[in-house]
C-alpha cells in the first residue's frame, strides 16, 4: 500500500466543477495565481516582533496558552502507542514532541498569517518526523478548479512536491479571493512606527539632557593684559576643566582665575511626558492581540468585574485558535493509526484554558439543574393540585 492510500478520498460519482467567480481564466492568467510566501510583508511582522518586546511576548503567551492538548481514539492500545509515539516524535531534527511542533506551526500562523508543516514518512512507510516548512521555500497556487490551493516550491514554473497528501496548511483570517491569511500584526506597522519613535525621542533627550554637559564661558577684563593672554588663558581653563571632570572616583576641584561662567547644557529643559502617548499606542497593540493588560506586566487600573470579562473575551479567542489547529492535530493522528494499522478515528481533547473555566463550567451546570429540579417540583405540585 502506498502513502497516498493512506489519504485516499472516497470516490465521488461526480467531479467537482470549477468556481464561476475566480479569476483563474486561463493560461494568461497562471502566473498571477503565484503567491510567493517569502514578501516583504512577511519580513516585515518578523522584523516587528523583534522591535517592539510586548508583541513577542503576547504571542509567545497565546502559544502557551492554546497549545496544550492529548490526543486519543477509542482503541485504548492504539491510544497508548499514539500518545507515547508523539511524546518523542522528531521534530525538525532538533527537538521532540507534538507539542514542540504545533506551537512553532501556530506560532508561524500568527506571525505570518500562514503555516505550512509536513508528515516526513520512514523508508518503510511508517510515521517518522514532523516537519515545519519555512515559509521562505514555498509559493502557493490557485488550482485549475478555481477552488484548491496547491503547494508549491519556489522556482522557475510550478514544481510540487511528489506526495502533496502529506502536507497541511492553515490560514488565519484568509480574504476572499487571496491563498494566504492575514497576520495577527496586521495593522500594527504603523501604530508600532510611532511607538518606537517615542522611544528613541526618550533615548535621544536623555542622551542630551540627562549626560549633563557644561558650557564654560571665560570673559576677558578691560584692561590690555588680560585682552592680550585671554586666549592663553582660555586654554588653560579648558584644559583644568577636562581634568576636573575626567577624574574618576575622586572630587577634583576646579579653580580659574577671573569671570568664568559653568552653566549645564539643557538644564532649563524638561523632557515630555511620554506617559499618556505611549499608552494609547500600546493599547491598540494589545487590543489587537486579545490578551487583557495585566497578562504582559501592565498594571493599568481594572476592576475585578472588568478582569472576569475580559478572561472570557480571552477564552472565546483561545477557542478559535483551536478550531484553526484541531484539523491539521487530527490529520497527524489519523495519519499515524492508518499507517501503523488501526482503523480507530484520531480525538483531540484540549487542556482547560484556566481553572476559572472550569469553576464557571460547574457553577452553570449546578445552576441548571437546579432549575430543571425545580421545574419538576412545580409541575408535580400542580398535579396534585
Amino acid at each position: 500500500m502506498g502513502i497516498k492510500d493512506f489519504f485516499a478520498k472516497k470516490s465521488s460519482s461526480s467531479p467537482v466543477a470549477a468556481v464561476q467567480t475566480s479569476a483563474n481564466r486561463g493560461f494568461l492568467n497562471n502566473f498571477e495565481n503565484f503567491s510567493p510566501m517569502s514578501s516583504a510583508q512577511i519580513r516585515l511582522y518578523r522584523d516587528l516582533r523583534n522591535s517592539v518586546p510586548i508583541i513577542d511576548a503576547a504571542i509567545d503567551k497565546l502559544v502557551r496558552l492554546v497549545c496544550a492538548f492529548t490526543l486519543t481514539c477509542n482503541d485504548k492500545i492504539a491510544e497508548r502507542e499514539m500518545q507515547n509515539f508523539f511524546k518523542k516524535v522528531p521534530v525538525g531534527g532538533n527537538t521532540r514532541g507534538i507539542e514542540a511542533f504545533i506551537s512553532t506551526y501556530f506560532d508561524e500562523l500568527l506571525t505570518c498569517g500562514t503555516a505550512i508543516g509536513e508528515i516526513i514518512p520512514t523508508v518503510s512507510g511508517s510515521f517518522g518526523a514532523l516537519y515545519n516548512t519555512c515559509l521562505d521555500d514555498i509559493q502557493l497556487k490557485r488550482n485549475e478548479n478555481g477552488f484548491d490551493v496547491d503547494i508549491c516550491l519556489c522556482g522557475v514554473g510550478e514544481t510540487k512536491p511528489s506526495h502533496p497528501e502529506l502536507l497541511m496548511m492553515s490560514v488565519l483570517n484568509p480574504t476572499p479571493g487571496h491563498l494566504e491569511g492575514n497576520s495577527l500584526l496586521k495593522g500594527m506597522p504603523f501604530v508600532s512606527s510611532i511607538l518606537m519613535k517615542i522611544y528613541n525621542t526618550i533615548g535621544t533627550n536623555f542622551e542630551r539632557v540627562g549626560n549633563v554637559r557644561y558650557a564654560v564661558t571665560y570673559k576677558p577684563q578691560n584692561d590690555a593684559l588680560d585682552k592680550a593672554y585671554a586666549k592663553d588663558r582660555a586654554l588653560q581653563i579648558a584644559s583644568e576643566w577636562s581634568k576636573a571632570m575626567n577624574s574618576s572616583g575622586s572630587v577634583h576641584d576646579f579653580v580659574a582665575v577671573g569671570d568664568v561662567q559653568i552653566k549645564a547644557i539643557g538644564a532649563d529643559n524638561q523632557i515630555l511626558d511620554s506617559e499618556v502617548p505611549v499608552r494609547q499606542m500600546l493599547e491598540q497593540i494589545i487590543s489587537k492581540t486579545g490578551l487583557p493588560p495585566f497578562m504582559l506586566g501592565l498594571t493599568w487600573s481594572s476592576t475585578e468585574r472588568m478582569s472576569a470579562q475580559q478572561a472570557d473575551i480571552l477564552t472565546s479567542e483561545l477557542e478559535h485558535y483551536r478550531k484553526i489547529l484541531e484539523p491539521v492535530l487530527l490529520k497527524i493522528g489519523n495519519a499515524y493509526l492508518r499507517m501503523n494499522g488501526y482503523t480507530a478515528e484520531a480525538r483531540v481533547e484540549w487542556d482547560d484554558i484556566c481553572l476559572q473555566d472550569a469553576v464557571e463550567t460547574a457553577k452553570a451546570q449546578l445552576y441548571s439543574a437546579q432549575a430543571q429540579k425545580l421545574e419538576k417540583e412545580d409541575v408535580l405540585n400542580e398535579e396534585k393540585l
